[in-house]
């Protein structure tokens, strides 16, 4: 039997992260042998990853990191089975180690076959399934470029979110931050209501116009107060000629009330922002710029950002699950 050196199993312990006892053993097993001794613990991780292949790894760390230059990041997600491993500082570290290697490749593809260590990362995660117990997997990766880049990671590292503006302006680190924390409370998925695909917005209209209809049939039997039913939910459907029609239906309704002419400049602006509210409920779940800043809601997120003379530009979000 081969002598098996304390400090041999201290290095093989850094190398590998598997424990103490564990590295013991596979030294022995390996007669002594360093190399002999990784790829024992190497294969063990192959076999444990073959057994848990059917497990749901929806647990683990959302990590976000920005390079020196604040010019790109990644967010990566780094699953396991429960929420103990995934709490663990040396499961938290190995997450932040790996999102740092992943700022240097643009895909996930990429990033999976890179070295990291004299393996490649994919190899890496199945021999951290051996030392963890559970199923280790990349659940997302994003990347953000533009001209200045912040990130923000949620407590317990359950989403973490970037986000792009358009230059670098004094404040930017504390506006990208405020911004990300906006994306990570708010789950938007898309900059701008413009972005949305028209036959999608048709549809979403149509299927939420539908499920108020269906409540308020509900509310009504109990005698409780109907939902409002919108006509639109973006403000991609609020043409020209959609806004005059609500112009003229709200001078219709203050002429029925009584009002003065005179007053309705004061009164109409109010109506006209409300009949915005109200038919543009999709944007304001979805679009980072239309939502309302969480830290004022009396603004939405554009006009937080123009007010710094800076545009965001792009963002990504990435979570648990």
């Amino acid at each position: 039997m081969a002598d098996i050196k304390a400090a041999d199993v201290m290095k093989l312990r850094k190398s590998s992260g598997a424990g103490m006892m564990d590295c013991k053993k596979a030294l022995i097993e390996a007669e002594g042998d360093f190399d002999k001794a990784v790829d024992v613990l190497r294969k063990r991780g192959q076999k444990m990853a073959a057994k848990r292949a059917d497990r749901e790894s929806s647990e683990g760390a959302a990590i976000s990191v920005v390079n020196a230059d604040k010019t790109a990041g990644v967010s990566i997600v780094l699953g396991c089975e429960t929420d103990f491993v995934g709490k663990n500082e040396d499961f938290v570290a190995l997450a932040k180690e790996l999102a740092a290697h992943a700022l240097n490749f643009s895909t996930k593809e990429e990033f999976l076959a890179s070295d990291f260590g004299g393996v490649s990362v994919a190899e890496k995660l199945v021999e951290q399934t051996g030392v963890v117990g559970e199923k280790l997997e990349i659940n997302d990766f994003a990347r953000v470029e533009a001209p200045y880049v912040g990130s923000y990671i949620h407590v317990g590292n359950k989403i973490a979110s970037l986000v792009g503006l358009s230059q670098a302006i004094e404040g930017a680190d504390a506006l990208s931050r405020d911004v990300a924390m906006q994306v990570a409370s708010m789950g938007a998925t898309t900059l701008s209501y413009k972005d949305f695909d028209p036959a999608y917005v048709a549809a979403e209209t149509e299927a939420r116009i539908a499920a108020i209809e269906k409540d308020n049939i509900e509310l009504g039997r109990l005698g409780k107060t109907l939902k409002n039913v919108p006509q639109f939910i973006s403000k991609s459907q609020l043409t020209d000629e959609v806004m005059a029609k609500a112009e003229e239906a709200a001078k219709a309704e203050l002429t029925a009330e009584g009002k003065p002419e005179k007053i309705w400049d004061r009164i109409l602006p109010g109506k006209m922002e409300r009949f915005v509210s109200d038919n543009t409920t999709l944007d304001q779940e979805q679009c980072l710029l239309d939502q309302n800043f969480i830290k004022d809601e009396k603004k939405t997120v554009a006009e937080y950002v123009a007010a710094s003379n800076v545009e965001v530009v792009a963002f990504s979000r990435v979570t648990l699950g």
